[in-house]
């Protein structure tokens, strides 16, 4: 299940949900209630691995949008940065391998891509 539908259905239970992506233009599209979004690295939403620091202030702008929000698809984006060069931190972060997501985009592109150059004859 995706973060989007997963939300929604803790949210039809009741629950206020939040989410916090590095992505939250595709939170918006989604129109997610509730969207925290974060300039850093895949796979590290909360900060640098140790830095308690940068936790606690994702977590608490994450509690703070739900006791403040009063409308839905509210966004708050943080104005933090990454402590090192953002891309040696994206290359790190990458496996050897692309997942099946990732390789499904990239193959969907490719596609795209051969079909506009065969349109324009290339």
């Amino acid at each position: 299940m995706n973060v989007p539908v997963l939300a929604r259905v803790i949210e039809a239970a009741g629950i206020p949900t939040v989410t916090v992506t590095m992505m939250p233009v595709f939170a918006d599209r989604a129109r997610l209630s509730r969207t925290v979004g974060v300039p850093f690295p895949f796979g590290q939403a909360f900060g640098p691995v140790g830095d308690d620091d940068t936790h606690r202030i994702v977590a608490e702008a994450a509690v703070r949008l739900v006791a403040s929000a009063t409308e839905p698809e509210t966004r708050v984006d943080l104005d933090l940065e990454w402590p090192d060069d953002v891309k040696t931190a994206y290359r790190a972060w990458q496996p050897p391998e692309p997942s099946p997501i990732v390789e499904a985009m990239l193959d969907t592109l490719r596609k795209a891509r051969r079909n506009s150059d065969d349109a324009s004859g290339r």
